[in-house]
């Protein structure tokens, strides 16, 4: 059995304080774009998993998909399975890519084995592996709170126009985006400014990443740039980093982009 996780972006981050368990109070906008992993599974002899496409570091044992499958192991009698996850969200890029795999796997093996998991028991799932990991469940677009674990459903769409994401050759870490920010209170709230038309969002909607990531990372500020003299209509760095992604009307020309950036259009 096999399905397709897709990337999220967010559309402005304010990161308004520090919490005393070390997280951070934060507010943004998830919303869905098409860059697609892979992800297949099938009943096995032996636990297996295997990566193919973008490589992911760190050691496979630690990969979501396996801790969100011993999870789910202790609640139902789930038998051995072969993993196969191909990688092509960028990784380091603020697009959520973990996240939305193991949320993708816990829907996968609720369909594959007839679990019938009520939508509240995944979300506990989700809850113990990672923030964002939530969001994928329904997948829609929301404003969120907290730790980025509250969500608010959001009536956006932007298929009206054209997306492109760029990331340049640069992997932001969580920790170092959250060691420069300055929290600050927003003027006003996100969700009241993305119902602004889109050619007003420069000048109102932001992500409190910037600033010391740009300084630390003057790649990433090129990209933004670049994307706005192409035309965008708005352009932000997506979460921590590093990806940037635009908002056009039409389908812009960006041959300015460094060749070691991937491009992605249509998303």
């Amino acid at each position: 059995m096999i399905c397709f996780p897709n990337a999220k972006i967010n559309i402005g981050l304010n990161v308004l304080s520090r919490r005393t368990d070390g997280y951070h109070n934060l507010e943004t906008i998830f919303y869905p774009i098409k860059i697609n992993d892979a992800l297949e599974v099938i009943e096995a002899a032996e636990m297996g998993f295997e990566t193919s496409g973008i490589p992911i570091p760190g050691y496979a044992n630690e990969n979501l998909c396996l801790r969100a499958y011993e999870l789910m192991r202790k609640d139902f009698d789930l038998p051995n399975i072969r993993i196969h996850l191909h990688k092509n969200i960028p990784i380091g890029a603020g697009l959520g890519g973990g996240s939305s795999d193991a949320a993708f796997f816990i829907k996968l093996i609720n369909d594959k084995f007839g679990l019938e998991i009520a939508k509240e028991q995944m979300l506990g799932y989700c809850k113990v592996l990672g923030a964002d990991c939530s969001f994928f469940i329904e997948n829609r677009p929301v404003f969120a709170q907290g730790i980025g674990d509250e969500f608010e459903p959001l009536d956006i769409d932007l298929s009206p126009y054209h997306l492109v994401l760029v990331k340049p050759d640069v992997h932001v870490s969580t920790g170092e985006a959250y060691r420069g920010v300055k929290y600050s209170e927003p003027v006003n709230p996100l969700k009241t400014l993305v119902r602004l038309p889109v050619e007003e969002w420069n000048c109102n909607i932001k992500n409190d990443f910037e600033p010391h990531i740009f300084n630390s990372h003057p790649q990433i500020r090129l990209v933004k740039a670049n994307l706005l003299e192409a035309g965008a209509l708005f352009a932000l760095m997506s979460g921590s980093g590093s990806s940037v992604f635009g908002v056009f009307n039409e389908k812009p020309d960006l041959s300015m982009m460094d060749e070691s950036c991937l491009v992605y259009s249509d998303i």
